[in-house]
């Protein structure tokens, strides 16, 4: 149980780079490099590993392997020996000695690890997927680190004293300081272990370059020293030397303890004393070399108090990444949360670490204007080739293109999951994902695989509907992410791309199973969104709003559509007032003639409202009254005593003697109200006081009824002037 435990707090390995490429592609391959594979991996108990689709008997080494592990820790000590042994060898030894030639079979177990090479399973770098091919394993190991690994190996001790001892050949011992890399990995390892001590690492392995530097530095003074012959050593700055009762004359002949420890003497002081020390160069080669040395020496010490300054104020941010990390773990194991979460969230944040060189927030501080064009110029040509954004304005893909969010995600993980809501659209920039339909009884079927330029979560998001499948990556892959918020905000104002995105849509995913279901749930979304449209038309006309009433028409709303009462846009214009939207929307083709289901035309409403001028511009586009039931409106204008509107009819032409349902005029109705104002304007506009109602009744006998003098005297006078017509 403690072992479980303890595993929890064990990251994988992370090579950090110091640069990056701007290309989608080389990002990718540079995580792919970096993250190594999940917790599931690393707990395997067989270092074998074969592919399902692997022929019978194939020798495939994975890397993760428990056997393999133990046989790259060996290496590993290996290789301190090798990196710490060269420079020694070449420094103090003119040829190994009969006693230690022994120490050449090391190379064995070197040529041992470059066999095992050829058959280690490695990572791909864009696809994330374990390649088990032996060929493609040899051909890059082979254009790798093959050719230096092999050089390091051979016998160059054996090959120096073959050719009469050359010094150059002696020279290439140096190929083997390559294996230094294991040793650096080990410490970056290390570091990202949150079971060891941070500052500890760091410490110990800022020690271990400080001394690997100066014990090579001093097997270099030694070597430099040994170059002149017996009789001029006292021209070396240890034939030279004196230290107390001590001359260091015929120094070959001390033994090699008091040599070394001597070198490594003059090589810490000369790195670490401020002017002149008691051991220094006397020759002019000695000096040259010093000079490089010590040049070095004041890089070093800068890099060693930079690191501990930073460990003092704890700003690295690989130990902000540890804290975030343990504290994470601490989480999970409080709440028990099972192996699978464990994994994805590690390896998110392992992912999130890395990524951050190339994520959205180094650009944060960049004015909005300056991001948005940066965003046209990575994303713009990639979602116009979105088939669900295909035939849209550019207007609207460079909205679009600045509400992007690049993500990148780990093979086996779930992006979306079959019924869940969902509130974000996916873009594939780079990698492979499948669409897997899961039955009732948990079986799978992949229905699709995606590729770039593919969208998730479409569907789901555009038609409200719960998620049709399950998407699951296959390699690693960068998707550029939008909020369903940001577009649904941005669709409210492109009416006319929101269209040919329902349609994109439904195109697309006609082939499918559920294809009617989606052609029924596209056809509501369009008739929903046109109403919507035609509501925040009427709604700009209303409120006399002419740059939302052109933004929307700019953007696709047809300004003659009527909402659920037949009201245009017009209707509600000329019922406000507004001259000038309505000489608008009558310049963008609006229909002046449309009736609502009230039977009012704009120019009716217009008069109703009082408005002459756009009553006049109506009249001159061509606009009519179209009173269905011209009598029986007049005859109720009449009643409610709107003299003002009754008269503004009149003037525009609406017949005086048109007649209602019971073939009464609108003058029989004024008479039997005792209305002599309103009897005497409908008299001058032509009103026939001789009109008989369904019961045979004139104007004049209603008036006679109503006993009114004045209204009886105005309709005798104008049956007089009839009759005498």
């Amino acid at each position: 149980m403690e072992r479980e435990m303890s595993a929890e707090y064990e990251l994988n390995e992370i090579d950090a780079a110091d640069t990056l490429h701007g290309s989608v592609g080389s990002r990718l391959s540079l995580f792919a490099r970096e993250l190594k594979s999940r917790r599931s991996s690393w707990q395997s108990s067989s270092a074998l590993r074969l592919p399902q689709n692997c022929f019978y008997g194939s020798f495939v080494i994975h890397p993760n392997g428990r056997w393999y592990r133990i046989w790259s820790s060996a290496m590993f000590l290996w290789s301190i020996y090798s990196t710490f042994f060269t420079p020694f060898e070449f420094g103090f030894f003119r040829g190994l000695p009969e006693h230690l030639l022994d120490l050449e079979c090391v190379q064995l177990v070197f040529l041992a690890d470059i066999a095992v090479h050829f058959f280690l399973a490695y990572r791909d770098a864009h696809t994330y997927r374990m390649v088990y091919d032996k060929r493609k394993i040899a051909l890059r190991y082979i254009k790798g680190s093959f050719a230096l690994d092999i050089l390091g190996c051979f016998p160059w001790d054996f090959i120096y004293k073959a050719t009469g001892r050359t010094e150059v050949v002696r020279c290439l011992v140096w190929l083997r300081l390559y294996r230094a890399r294991n040793i650096l990995a080990f410490f970056k390892r290390m570091e990202k272990d949150i079971r060891i001590s941070y500052l500890f690492t760091r410490i110990v392995k800022l020690i271990t370059v400080e001394l690997h530097f100066t014990h090579t530095a001093a097997c270099v003074f030694y070597y430099l020293a040994t170059t002149l012959p017996p009789a001029r050593e006292g021209g070396t700055w240890i034939g030279s030397l004196t230290l107390g009762d001590t001359r260091y004359i015929s120094f070959r002949e001390m033994d090699l303890l008091t040599r070394y420890v001597t070198s490594l003497y003059l090589a810490i002081v000369t790195m670490a004393t401020v002017g002149y020390g008691d051991v220094h160069a006397v020759n002019p080669r000695e000096m040259a070399f010093t000079v490089v040395y010590i040049s070095f020496s004041i890089l070093l010490s800068a890099y060693l108090i930079g690191n501990m300054t930073a460990l003092i104020v704890k700003g690295s941010k690989t130990e902000r990444f540890r804290d975030k990390m343990t504290d994470l773990i601490r989480y999970m194991n409080r709440n028990k949360l099972g192996a699978g979460i464990r994994s994805q969230v590690k390896d998110h944040l392992l992912l999130q670490y890395e990524s951050s060189y190339t994520r959205d927030r180094v650009v944060d501080d960049i004015p909005v204007a300056v991001r948005s064009k940066m965003s046209q110029t990575l994303y713009l040509g990639m979602v116009s080739r979105v088939h669900l954004f295909r035939g849209c304005s550019e207007d609207f893909l460079s909205q679009i293109v600045v509400k992007l969010h690049e993500e990148f995600f780990l093979p086996g993980e779930i992006i979306l999951e079959q019924g869940t809501v969902v509130d974000q659209i996916y873009i594939v920039v780079h990698g492979c994902l499948e669409e897997v339909a899961t039955g009732e009884d948990g079986s799978e079927e992949i229905i699709s695989e995606l590729l770039p330029y593919d969208i998730i979560g479409d569907v789901s998001v555009v038609c409200n509907v719960p998620q049709p499948h399950t998407v699951r990556v296959c390699e690693l892959c960068s998707l550029l992410r939008i909020d369903k918020q940001s577009l649904t905000s941005i669709l409210q104002i492109y009416f006319k791309d929101s269209r040919q995105i329902l349609s994109n849509l439904l195109k697309g995913r006609a082939t499918e199973s559920k294809g009617k279901q989606l052609e029924s749930d596209i056809t509501y979304l369009i008739s929903r969104q046109e109403a919507e449209l035609v509501l925040g038309v009427n709604n700009a006309a209303y409120h006399g709003d002419l740059f939302r009433l052109k933004g929307l028409i700019s953007a696709g709303a047809d300004p003659s559509k009527p909402d659920h009462d037949g009201r245009t846009a017009l209707h509600v214009a000329a019922l406000r007032g507004y001259e000038d939207i309505v000489r608008f929307l009558i310049q963008r083709g609006a229909n002046v003639n449309s009736i609502d289901k009230f039977g009012n035309s704009p120019l009716l409403l217009a008069l109703k409202s009082g408005h002459e001028r756009i009553t006049s511009l109506l009249v001159k586009h061509g606009a009519d009254l179209n009173l269905e039931d011209a009598g029986g409106y007049l005859c109720r204008v009449v009643t409610d005593g709107k003299v003002d509107l009754l008269k503004r009819l009149l003037r525009f032409g609406v017949d005086p003697n048109c007649k209602n349902y019971d073939q009464r005029t609108p003058l029989h109705v004024a008479a039997a109200e005792g209305l002599h104002l309103v009897a005497t304007m409908l008299v001058d506009f032509g009103a026939d006081v001789l009109a008989k109602d369904r019961w045979g009744n004139t104007p004049l006998d209603e008036g006679r009824r109503c006993s009114s003098r004045p209204l009886v005297r105005i309709l005798e006078q104008a049956r007089t002037v009839a009759v005498t017509l």
